[in-house]
């Protein structure tokens, strides 16, 4: 795997190189972007640790009821302790950003997956410190493997174009995950109940961790390709921040992701809400409501992905994403004000769509501006995103209190608007 021998010319080394202009091409960006399947079946190993790290929340989010019963805790102090996995994450990412370029990918997805093991042990226990300890170390466990396996796969790649589209199909991954996994994880509790399921996830987490460990065992075994980047100079921890700071376009863009979370979590917070008052929808019904947003989200991260690495591409990713936050924007607006049911739901699918389309531009562009920082950039990317989801739903719910559904509309149509001028930023950084 060529994932570690980064190409000196792609980004700022500690020497002081010059990172190269954001925009233009890396020397083999024209090469051809492999196949999607293909791409999967170099990835698959990145795409299900991926998967996996989700699933431990969504068990937690599923068997809330049960759970709280068994730890003697109400439902709602149990929910509130799930902010503190985001707290964590935030914290965990920020601090650990730099150092995710600094070790081998595969080892820092091995300590997340082994963090995860941890955290699913002790969450079934039912104990409510426990359970705090499982929030807290999930979300500190996601903040590093999250970004390492993302980086990964980017690795892989030497072009531009690739490199960028296997970072989109692990975020691609996680969204389908995040549909799917709620039907997938309540089956087997059918059988073994939610206390089998973590202790089945204890135990996937388990094998995948010693898989990437001798993984990167193998790939720090003495060799010309591993010599070349055992000599590579890494910059020290502030640095990283530092160099990070004065790439082009890379601050606006985290900032794009924060922003956009927090409409697009503050939004989903209060979806549900909105459908039963409006149109009386219970939550039966709101279901598919919920699996239309989701699909439609997969679908939007998939083909944004898949059309940005198109060898010739005839939209850049910096235009793509700000067309993709004005329809972003007016369709979140036009949801919250319609009447109609029928005209709700293409609204909603939509804003899935829209918003799945920005993830994966940011992704593609911090992929192919960072080089070998793209690790720190992932990693202070997911943590902003983090700090986005804390944020949205309280945005969200002021808008509420304050001015009704129409309140939430201008409180995340708000933050969408400042994301579409900071996307603006970023695209007159390519040309400079």
């Amino acid at each position: 795997m060529s994932g570690e021998t980064n190409n000196p010319a792609a980004a700022p080394q500690a020497t002081g190189a010059q990172p190269r202009t954001a925009g233009a091409a890396s020397p083999d960006s024209a090469a051809t972007v492999p196949g999607d399947l293909r791409m999967a079946r170099l990835l698959w190993p990145f795409m299900l640790a991926s998967a996996v790290g989700l699933v431990p929340f969504t068990i937690y989010s599923t068997f809330l009821v049960p759970i709280a019963d068994e730890s003697g805790a109400g439902v709602a102090a149990l929910g509130q302790l799930r902010g503190l996995g985001g707290l964590a994450a935030l914290a965990v990412g920020s601090a650990l950003a730099p150092l995710i370029d600094r070790v081998r990918r595969e080892w820092a997805a091995a300590a997340g997956l082994a963090v995860l093991a941890a955290s699913a042990a002790l969450g079934a226990s039912g104990d409510f410190l426990l359970l705090a300890a499982f929030c807290l170390l999930v979300g500190a466990g996601t903040a590093v493997l999250n970004p390492a396996l993302t980086a990964a796969a980017a690795d892989r790649f030497d072009n531009d174009a690739a490199a960028g589209r296997a970072a989109t199909l692990i975020t691609a991954t996680q969204s389908l995950t995040a549909l799917l996994a709620a039907p997938l994880v309540a089956l087997p509790a059918l059988v073994w109940g939610w206390r089998g399921d973590l202790w089945a996830i204890a135990a996937l987490c388990s094998v995948l961790a010693l898989y990437f460990l001798l993984r990167g065992r193998r790939k720090a075994r003495p060799g010309a390709e591993t010599e070349a980047a055992d000599k590579t100079e890494h910059p020290g921890y502030v640095e990283s921040f530092r160099l990070l700071g004065t790439l082009p376009g890379v601050v606006p863009l985290v900032l794009v992701a924060m922003l956009r979370t927090a409409a697009f979590m503050g939004y989903l917070a209060y979806l549900a809400a909105f459908y039963d008052e409006r149109f009386g929808l219970a939550p039966g019904p709101f279901a598919m409501v919920w699996t239309l947003s989701g699909t439609s989200f997969f679908l939007g991260n998939l083909f944004a992905g898949r059309l940005l690495s198109a060898e010739r591409a005839r939209i850049s990713a910096e235009r793509l994403m700000t067309l993709a936050l004005v329809v972003a924007l007016a369709a979140l607006v036009s949801v919250f004000f319609t009447r109609s049911l029928w005209l709700s739901l293409p609204l909603t699918a939509l804003v899935g769509a829209a918003h799945a389309t920005v993830a994966a531009c940011v992704t593609t562009l911090l992929v192919r501006r960072c080089g070998s920082l793209r690790g720190t950039a992932l990693s202070v990317n997911a943590a902003g995103m983090s700090f986005g989801v804390f944020c949205g739903a309280g945005l969200g719910g002021a808008g509420l209190a304050l001015g009704g559904f129409a309140g939430t509309a201008a409180a995340l149509g708000g933050l969408t608007l400042v994301a579409l001028v900071l996307a603006r930023v970023v695209a007159r950084s390519s040309t400079h």
